[in-house]
């Protein structure tokens, strides 16, 4: 069964740090790509990092340099770091599962509930 549960949002000052995790259940978290999309109210849904099952990261050039994906097998969790902060990330960031392209759209087949981080300035 795919089950996917972030943790770790909040409210912050811009510039600050907030770290996201993803428990993932085994079966979805091996041999996928993992990730990380959000959407702000308005907006369309966005991919903000990925790493394949190879460990291999991808970033979107908003996050670039800020923004840290990494996951720890032995627990089968996901993490998205977030430094320097900008009032621009205010978002629902959801942890993804079997991330790729799907109609010609980054997106991903499984998705975890959501949790919401907001940058005030």
């Amino acid at each position: 069964q795919v089950q996917l549960v972030e943790s770790g949002g909040g409210s912050v000052q811009a510039g600050g740090s907030l770290r996201l995790s993803c428990a993932a259940s085994a079966y979805t978290y091996s041999g996928y790509c993992m990730g990380w999309f959000r959407q702000a109210p308005g907006k369309e849904r966005e991919g903000v990092a990925a790493i394949d099952s190879d460990g291999s990261t991808s970033y979107a050039d908003s996050v670039k340099g800020r923004f840290t994906i990494s996951k720890d097998n032995a627990k089968n969790t996901l993490y998205l770091q977030m430094n320097s902060l900008k009032p621009e990330d205010t978002a629902m960031y959801y942890c993804a599962a079997a991330c790729g392209w799907y109609g010609g759209s980054w997106s991903a087949n499984y998705w975890g509930q959501g949790t919401q981080v907001t940058v005030s300035s």
